[in-house]
């Protein structure tokens, strides 16, 4: 069994939002029924993928299914009007949202400084050398990306009628050779194109696991495809420069 940790991960609020600017919904007007069915369905397929999902995931799950069932319940025109069973639920997006950008800002303002101001004979304090290709090696890819990129995979994988029981002969470091070769022949690819070929839901899953090691390592650069649940696959310019690969 392949095991993937990954140290910041992101919570219950992070997928609700990745929702809604996926698909540019208007944050005070949840379309809750879908957003619920894409929650549970994100949250099987974390578990397929291995990933740890913590208790918050289940809570928030609970939440949407009880926001969901309030929100189809008749209402007593003889009472008062309630209020939204959405409200408390927006309010906690929109300041968890409010957080989220103002925690980026300032992270990009250190940036700033440490580019500026550098104390030389501090080791805790790395001078930073901006390189092409090379500051991010995951240019604004979530783990909710990924997710999506692998729903995308798993959706256009041809169907079996038979099913073959084979004991699968696949590592991580023989799909990042596989993955490294590939980048050598065509430059770039997309995660689609990249698995087309596969027919056994392990060695996607392996694949990406590769994916997630050559970024650790900054050999290659994931990208978001605008309107697309996919994501571009590039190798970084000292992995270009190291192989021989042009540009």
């Amino acid at each position: 069994m392949y095991r993937v940790k990954l140290t910041e991960f992101e919570g219950p609020l992070d997928l609700l939002l990745f929702f809604i600017k996926r698909d540019e919904l208007d944050i005070s007007d949840i379309p809750i029924s879908k957003i619920t069915r894409e929650f549970l369905e994100y949250l099987h397929l974390m578990r397929t993928l291995d990933l740890e999902v913590a208790g918050e995931f289940i809570v928030m799950a609970a939440t949407l299914m009880q926001i969901k069932v309030r929100m189809l319940l008749p209402k007593q025109e003889w009472k008062e009007p309630e209020e939204d069973p959405r409200a408390e639920l927006v309010r906690r997006l929109i300041e968890y949202k409010r957080f989220k950008e103002m925690s980026h800002e300032l992270s990009m303002m250190e940036d700033k400084e440490r580019q500026v101001y550098y104390r030389r004979f501090f080791h805790g304090d790395p001078k930073i050398v901006l390189e092409e290709d090379t500051e991010h090696t995951m240019k604004d890819i979530s783990l909710f990306n990924l997710i999506a990129a692998y729903k995308l995979v798993l959706e256009q994988m041809p169907t079996k009628t038979i099913h073959e029981v084979q004991l699968p002969n696949v590592s991580v470091d023989e799909q990042m050779s596989f993955t490294l070769d590939y980048l050598r022949v065509y430059g770039k690819t997309t995660l689609l194109d990249l698995v087309s070929h596969m027919t056994e839901k392990v060695r996607i899953i392996v694949t990406i696991i590769a994916i997630l090691e050559l970024t650790k390592n900054k050999v290659i650069v994931l990208q978001p495809i605008r309107g697309r649940d996919d994501i571009l696959i590039t190798l970084t310019s000292v992995a270009r420069s190291f192989t021989g690969t042009p540009a």
